[in-house]
């Protein structure tokens, strides 16, 4: 019969990946402690340092948020504004009218 295979989540992989790293263990030991095959391990530790730098990067879900709404509040005044152009406009072709000019 086959072994169950077992599903990291990526705490539990980087908790794995750290015993080596930062603790000094053996890859062999912190393998046979839970029960993985090293080539696992070592796939793992590729990921990791492939994917590194996203753990240095700014949040830009943030930053883009701040700009959307900067963007909404920007919008909103030029609308505002080209009210008021078109109120002084509509006031200032009906007052010329009135005086007779062409």
């Amino acid at each position: 019969m086959g072994e169950k295979r077992r599903h990291y989540t990526a705490e539990q992989k980087v908790a794995i990946l750290r015993e080596h790293f930062l603790e000094g263990k053996p890859v062999s030991e912190v393998c046979e402690r839970h029960e993985l095959a090293p080539s696992l391990f070592y796939y793992w530790q590729k990921q990791f340092f492939e994917n590194g730098t996203a753990a240095f990067e700014r949040d830009t879900s943030a930053e883009q948020r701040a700009l959307e709404r900067k963007v909404e509040v920007l919008t909103e005044k030029l609308a505002k504004k080209d009210e008021v152009i078109a109120e002084v406009t509509e006031e200032y072709v009906k007052l010329k009218k009135e005086l007779g000019e062409p």
